[in-house]
């Protein structure tokens, strides 16, 4: 079951980044057959190589690992610019939206 999901999530990530697993495959050092046998089932990576598979694809193995929804593009858009906010910013920001979600 798992290893299914695992596949299909290896496929879904490297689509969304518009590469081909041939070339994904040979840019992580693997042979050009290497991401097409994991989203087969065929095999599955070693732990060096699901970290070097996470790298590529910019995602974290969390980020990797969630197979729920995807956020919609307003919430990727909200990430983003959330991520160029410092500490205090993000703290007051933390305080009106526990303002509002109280009222």
């Amino acid at each position: 079951m798992y290893e299914e999901q695992f596949s299909k999530r290896l496929a879904e990530l490297r689509t969304k980044k518009g590469v081909s697993a041939r070339d994904m495959s040979l840019s992580i050092g693997q042979n050009p057959g290497y991401i097409r046998a994991i989203e087969c089932g065929t095999t599955f990576p070693t732990m060096s190589n699901f970290f070097y598979i996470c790298e590529y694809l910019n995602v974290t193995p969390q980020e990797f690992f969630n197979f729920s929804e995807e956020p919609s593009n307003g919430m990727n858009a909200l990430t983003d610019q959330l991520q160029q906010f410092d500490s205090e910013q993000i703290n007051a920001l933390a305080t009106f939206i526990k303002t509002i979600v109280k009222k």
